[in-house]
């Protein structure tokens, strides 16, 4: 089983190519993976979660959807 990692948003954002306000939004939308919380003012998502999430999108070269 692979360690599992957390992201916080900042390197979501740059594994995505989206800003936060497109990540709360799509999360609002039930379009993006949901963070977990892991403390009372901090949340992170997991890698496996984000990597499986744009597995799934359609690529037109030019970026993502």
């Amino acid at each position: 089983m692979e360690d599992e990692r957390y992201l916080r948003r900042a390197e979501v954002q740059a594994l995505t190519s989206l800003s936060t306000a497109s990540i709360y939004r799509m999360m609002a939308e039930g379009r993006f993976v949901r963070p977990y919380r892991i403390g009372k003012q901090a949340v992170r998502w997991r890698y496996t979660e984000i990597r499986d999430w744009l597995a799934q999108r359609p690529h037109t070269g030019g970026g993502w959807l």
